[in-house]
């Protein structure tokens, strides 16, 4: 960056080693080198003078916080392609740039929706439970048993970028594609896809539902006991969104009840202290949380954040603004 004083920079999580040189060679930086998950009231005392702060999605920015921010700080990057923990209202009253990280994590996240898709219709954590805690018996023809992907309909909660790259995926597997998304996509997007206007419509086509749309007020607890009652019998859910579209207490109840044959879940409302009854349940694929955790997309994440701040203090409009 080609300037006389280099911007300060609070960046509040330890990232990559690669995104962390880049760093330290185009800003005077406050790194976290212990990866200590920072107290809301600490952050703001090491955000003292700062001119921008790099945050992650455990950093919850609330409009308090934002409010009490040191005038200093013009903009915050986040090291993630959701916002929901940042109040955009409160950061566009106080003059804030906000930006995110889209695209770079689309493929890794649909990867991972696929897995919990295939995990969780064929069984993978207790079929690994019987082979490590060596309860693995003779070979039965009636049990225990999984379901079929191939041929499938597969509803799609949001088919954005994430949703049309588990679409894709998913029609390598023979499945009917249906989606619902707060306005009908492009034919060339849809290849062939089924649009449904409601949400209603989409859960009673779904032998398979995948949750791939953003969480907004609009969309908390979407995944309901009035919703998931529409699904067919014996559907299967996956949810690598976020956590709070789901209400636990129906999911979980349609989960035992076997409406729901099982459930796939790599995010959950107040992660890492998930609802402990889905550990208890049979019928779930639980993961912590991978969707973009791979080396090469993280480090495209802390690329994709730098590039933004890298725009602003060049006097450019970021590529990835939200607020």
């Amino acid at each position: 960056m080609s300037q006389l004083a280099s911007p300060k920079l609070l960046v509040t999580r330890k990232l990559p080693i690669d995104v962390e040189a880049r760093i330290q060679e185009n800003y005077d930086a406050i790194t976290n080198p212990d990866d200590t998950l920072l107290r809301p009231q600490e952050l703001l005392e090491k955000s003292q003078g700062s001119d921008a702060i790099l945050i992650c999605t455990t950093d919850k920015c609330s409009p308090d916080f934002i409010n009490a921010l040191p005038e200093s700080v013009k903009i915050i990057a986040t090291f993630s392609v959701g916002y929901d923990h940042i109040d955009l209202s409160a950061a566009k009253a106080r003059g804030l740039v906000v930006t995110n990280t889209p695209d770079v994590l689309t493929n890794s996240t649909a990867d991972i929706a696929m897995l919990l898709l295939l995990g969780a219709a064929r069984g993978a954590s207790w079929g690994e439970k019987m082979v490590r805690n060596k309860t693995w018996g003779t070979w039965c023809p009636t049990g225990p048993l999984g379901s079929d992907v191939t041929g499938k309909r597969l509803g799609i909660f949001g088919m954005g970028r994430i949703g049309q790259a588990v679409a894709k995926r998913a029609r390598g597997f023979d499945m009917e594609i249906h989606y619902h998304n707060r306005s009908k996509i492009d034919p060339k997007r849809e290849q062939g896809a089924v649009f449904h206007e409601s949400l209603e419509g989409l859960m009673a086509v779904s032998d398979f539902l995948s949750i791939n749309c953003a969480s907004t007020p609009e969309t908390h607890n979407a995944i309901n006991k009035k919703s998931l009652a529409l699904l067919p019998k014996g559907a299967v859910v996956v949810n690598s969104a976020r956590g709070d579209i789901i209400n636990d207490d129906d999911m979980i109840e349609a989960l035992k009840s076997g409406h729901v044959a099982a459930g796939g879940f790599d995010v959950f409302r107040g992660e890492p202290d998930i609802d402990q009854r889905y550990r208890d349940l049979e019928n779930t694929f639980l993961l912590p949380h991978l969707g973009s955790a791979t080396y090469e997309t993280r480090n495209a994440m802390g690329m994709r954040a730098l590039d933004n701040l890298d725009a602003y203090f060049a006097g450019n409009e970021p590529k990835d603004r939200v607020a």
